[in-house]
C-alpha cells in the first residue's frame, strides 16, 4: 500500500511548526532552500519519532520544484501540501521578493497541480498584506496575475522589479498575487479531486515577523498590532491550526479562497480603527 505523503516546502518557522502538526503517521517531506539548516530540524524530528524526507529547493526555478514535485510523488500518494516559503521587505530586495512571493507559488501551484492525490488539499501561506496593497490592480491584470502560466509571467511587466520603488509595497503586491494565483488555481486542482485555498497571517512570531517589528516599517507594523482586536503578535501554532482545518476533511467544501489570520489587522483597517498612511 502506497504510504500518504505531506510535503511542507519552507522551513522557517511557521514551516517547521506546520511540519509538527501534520507530521504524525505520514511520510513528511520538507524541503527548503538552505541545506545547512534542513537537516538539524529533520534530525530532530527523526529523534521525535517522525518519518522525515529532504529536500533542497529553489521556488524561484521551475526545474526545481518539478524535481521536488516528482520526488513526492515517488515516495508515496501527495495528499497534503503545505508551501509556506517566503521573504519580507527585511529579508530580501525588490527583485527576490517578486521572485519568491510571486513565481515561487506559481510554480508550486502547476507542478504540484500534477502531483496531488484525490482528494488531497494544498495551501499557500500569503500575508494580510496582501489585502492591504495601496495601488489598483485592474481586472485584465488580475487575470493575468492569476492565470497566466508561470513562465509566461516571469516574463510580465506586472512582475518587473522596476514598477516598485518600495520593498514593502513590492511585498504587498506578491502578497495579493499569491491570492489571486491560489484563486485561480482551483480549478485545475480540482480537475484532480483536490483542494487549494491560501492563508494570510498577520505578523507571527518567527525570525522574519519579529525583524518587522524592529524594521524601516517598525511604527507602522507596531502600531497595527495594538490597533486589533486581540492585540498581539500570532503564533506559530495558530497559524499550523489554521494549515490543518484547510488540509482536512472539515473544510471539504473550502477551496479557492484565502483565511485571513491576522488578529483582526485587516478588520482594523477596513473599518478604520487603523490607518496605515496616518503620519
Amino acid at each position: 500500500m502506497s504510504a500518504d505523503v505531506t510535503m511542507v516546502i519552507g522551513n522557517g518557522g511557521m514551516g517547521r511548526a506546520i511540519a509538527r502538526r501534520l507530521g504524525a503517521g505520514v511520510k513528511l517531506l520538507i524541503a527548503d532552500y538552505n541545506a545547512d539548516a534542513l537537516e538539524p530540524v529533520a534530525e530532530k524530528m527523526r529523534d521525535d519519532g517522525f518519518e522525515v524526507e529532504t529536500a533542497v529547493v529553489d521556488v524561484t526555478s521551475r526545474e526545481s520544484v518539478a524535481a521536488l514535485a516528482k520526488r513526492a510523488s515517488e515516495l508515496g500518494r501527495v495528499t497534503r501540501v503545505a508551501h509556506t516559503a517566503g521573504v519580507s521587505p527585511e529579508q530580501a530586495p525588490i527583485p527576490a521578493i517578486l521572485a519568491v512571493d510571486v513565481l515561487g507559488v506559481a510554480y508550486v501551484l502547476e507542478e504540484f497541480a500534477s502531483v496531488i492525490a484525490e482528494g488531497g488539499a494544498g495551501v499557500v501561506i500569503a500575508s494580510n498584506a496582501g489585502h492591504m496593497y495601496p495601488g489598483v490592480i485592474s481586472s485584465e491584470d488580475a487575470r493575468q496575475l492569476g492565470q497566466l502560466p508561470g513562465d509566461e509571467l516571469a516574463a510580465s511587466p506586472l512582475v518587473s522589479p522596476d514598477r516598485f520603488d518600495d520593498r514593502a509595497v513590492a511585498y504587498q503586491f506578491a502578497k495579493r498575487a499569491a491570492q489571486l494565483r491560489v484563486q485561480a488555481a482551483a480549478g485545475a486542482w480540482g480537475e484532480r479531486g483536490a483542494r487549494i485555498n491560501s492563508i494570510s497571517p498577520g505578523v507571527i512570531s518567527t525570525p522574519m515577523g519579529r525583524a518587522e517589528l524592529v524594521g524601516a516599517n517598525e511604527g507602522l507594523v507596531r502600531g497595527l498590532i495594538a490597533s486589533t482586536a486581540v492585540g498581539r503578535l500570532g503564533s506559530t501554532e495558530e497559524i499550523a491550526s489554521a494549515v490543518d482545518f484547510l488540509l482536512g476533511g472539515g473544510s471539504s467544501f473550502i477551496t479557492g479562497t484565502d483565511l485571513v489570520v491576522d488578529g483582526g489587522a485587516v478588520a482594523a483597517i477596513m473599518t478604520g480603527a487603523f490607518n496605515p498612511l496616518a503620519p
